[in-house]
């Protein structure tokens, strides 16, 4: 279906050839591959290689907010820069040693950014922030959290798309796509990378961009994290912003319908004209019975409170406070505290029926209380809004990205973010989720109501988000990853994280 691309990739990516990989299979023993690995990179890094016996080992194989991701890696190397990487890639190839690799932690599918028995690189070190006043970009290193670069742009009057909450890591969220409060305007986070230095599976380095190496550049744009290299820079663009006109409001379960039917008809009412968008979540509490539906809105505009709420404001509130902020002081209020509790995501896609989300959410809410038992249960059902003029970037950009989201219809993803303490829980957890949001998408199919769309970033693990994008795009993927990766180190040695199919 694609020779004629195959072939320009195998000749821009001349430098990957097969016969400096090792051969897979037969495979070693991971134990040994392992062992041989930790040895290597410690006898060539001493400094820079934890084992469980250091004194940083707990707090690095910790660095999570989903405690789910803690595991036990044999040894955590710390690189310094990106030839060090480099160096690892080549190591942890040829003794065949199953690895993880760490940028901020932001996936929370397990395994997809740590590793039992294995080798952990975590890149903490790569945290650069390089900021061009000039062409309004920024070079960031993906040890780097997203409250990293919205301070370092601000006093330069600029912003970027990014990460809502402060603490979310750089590549996870930008490698897999990236929501940000203006994707209507700017698309999503993917969509403003103009450049990524990638190290591939052979060691080699590369920096993908428009006109070279452009289909690994493309591939990157939603392709996730561990398909096809490491990144270790991205040049992202920024854009000139002043303040920013934001908006908390909190509300009781007497206003569940109002909000529900005021999410929906901002979605229906996004263009790309205005940025804005917004965090949507109800929280509900399985012990006092509790719901509180909350909203925290941003526009690019100096109007305060933000006329894009004006639905939202009209509300009765609990609480409501609408200012005039700089962006870091509005993204430095909200974190996601490390090891809070075990974090399962599920969700689906859909056109935003206002009638059609309060059944589900009471059928939500009905289910967790079937669940009310589990200790330490923090449930919380979420909405986010995907509109057509946030497709349409990527669509009339020259670049595009691998989702191929229908640009036609405004669309609202519906999830379940369920917290939890224990460990003896998990699998009861995620089979009550996923028996629930499937039971909800089949009625939306049966109604004309459904996308087949699953963001990589708000997936249950047991979600397969390729299936949702454009085959055509995800053929395409295949290809890239099978040319810049031929004998399959990022398949077979680094195994988390959503992977494309065969």
């Amino acid at each position: 279906m694609y020779p004629s691309l195959l072939a320009g990739l195998m000749a821009s990516a001349a430098t990957v050839s097969a016969h400096e990989f090792p051969v897979l299979f037969p495979r070693n023993n991971t134990t040994i591959g392992v062992s041989g690995a930790c040895a290597e990179l410690s006898s060539q890094f001493p400094s820079q290689v934890l084992t469980s016996t250091s004194a940083n080992y707990t707090s690095e194989r910790t660095s999570y907010w989903d405690v789910r991701s803690d595991q036990s890696p044999s040894c955590i190397f710390l690189p310094a820069d990106a030839s060090e990487v480099a160096t690892a890639v080549k190591v942890l190839a040829r003794n065949q040693a199953e690895f993880a690799v760490r940028g901020g932690g932001h996936m929370n599918f397990p395994g997809s950014n740590n590793i039992d028995n294995g080798v952990l690189v975590a890149l903490d070190n790569l945290d650069q922030l390089v900021v061009d006043n000039t062409t309004k970009t920024i070079d960031v290193g993906p040890g780097t959290r997203w409250v990293d670069v919205y301070d370092a742009l601000e006093p330069y009057g600029l912003y970027c798309i990014g990460g809502r909450l402060k603490t979310i890591g750089v590549p996870g969220l930008t490698l897999i796509g990236g929501w940000h409060y203006f994707n209507n305007k700017y698309g999503y986070a993917m969509d403003n990378v103009l450049s990524y230095d990638v190290v591939l599976a052979n060691g080699s380095q590369v920096v993908a961009t428009h006109t070279s190496d452009s289909e690994l550049f493309w591939a990157l744009k939603g392709g996730g994290a561990s398909n096809f290299g490491i990144v270790t820079n991205f040049k992202i663009q920024a854009f000139e912003q002043g303040l920013i006109s934001t908006t908390i409001q909190n509300y009781g379960e007497d206003q569940v319908q109002g909000y529900i039917q005021a999410v929906c008809d901002f979605v229906e009412s996004t263009t790309g004209d205005v940025a804005a968008g917004a965090v949507f979540s109800i929280q509900y509490n399985a012990t006092t019975k509790a719901v509180a539906p909350s909203l925290l809105g941003v526009e690019q505009s100096l109007i305060s409170p933000p006329p894009r709420f004006s639905n939202f404001t009209a509300l009765n509130s609990t609480l409501s406070i609408s200012q005039l902020s700089t962006t870091t002081a509005w993204h430095n209020q909200f974190d996601t505290p490390d090891q809070m509790f075990r974090v399962q995501f599920s969700h689906r896609t859909m056109k935003p029926d206002a009638d059609q989300i309060i059944e589900y959410f009471q059928m939500w809410k009905n289910a967790v209380d079937e669940i009310a038992d589990v200790e330490g249960l923090y449930p919380t059902f979420v909405l986010n809004a995907a509109p057509a003029s946030a497709a349409r970037v990527a669509q009339t950009n020259g670049v595009g990205n691998l989702w191929g989201l229908d640009a036609s219809e405004n669309w609202l993803i519906f999830q379940f973010s369920t917290g939890w303490a224990n460990a003896a829980d998990d699998i009861r957890v995620t089979s009550w989720s996923q028996r629930l949001i499937t039971q909800m998408h089949k009625i939306n199919q049966a109604k004309g109501l459904a996308s087949e769309f699953v963001y990589m970033g708000d997936a249950g693990e047991w979600q397969d988000p390729y299936a949702g994008m454009d085959e055509g795009n995800v053929a395409r993927a295949k290809i890239i990853r099978d040319a810049y990766d031929p004998e399959g180190v990022f398949r077979f040695l680094n195994y988390g994280g959503f992977k494309l199919p065969y």
